[in-house]
């Protein structure tokens, strides 16, 4: 009776945390827009594992990355960015409130992702060199998105 007793306890607080986690402001967004990033790294850890010599270079698994890349850069995902769903209102976001203020550029860095990306797609099929070379545009523009808009890490 005592293990169905603590059963019940525990069962009770992990729902309790859930809802908990459900209430929180934009939760529902806030882990879309997750997945969609870590989706984006996977790509880019198979890109470049590539480019860094960590695996070989195969075209074909080098364009099916690129292609996915342009395709999860591509999906207009403006719904799971709104206004408020920063780090500062749910600490489940990673977001900077600096990112929805006027004149934060981030459609100018959001042009240079797809742009990146898009000239990845080009190269990762055609050999290593071209992969290598567009490596470096890709992760600047990931870069200088996180680096203004995203909470430090360490």
């Amino acid at each position: 009776m005592k293990t169905f007793f603590a059963g019940l306890t525990i069962a009770s607080l992990a729902v309790a945390g859930v809802a908990t986690a459900q209430d929180a402001p934009f939760a529902r967004e806030i882990k879309a827009r997750q997945g969609i990033m870590v989706y984006r790294a996977m790509q880019l850890g198979v890109l470049g594992g590539m480019a860094k010599g960590e695996v070989e270079y195969n075209a074909e698994a080098a364009q099916k990355a690129a292609d996915n890349l342009v395709t999860a850069v591509s999906i207009d995902a403006s719904m799971l960015w709104p206004k408020g769903s920063d780090n500062s209102a749910n600490p489940a976001s990673t977001a900077l409130a600096a990112m929805w203020e006027d004149g934060s550029g981030i459609g100018d860095k959001a042009k240079a992702l797809n742009d990146a990306a898009a000239a990845m797609q080009a190269a990762a099929g055609t050999g290593l060199d071209g992969l290598k070379t567009a490596m470096g545009p890709v992760g600047e523009a990931c870069g200088a998105c996180h680096k203004a808009f995203r909470v430090p890490t360490n």
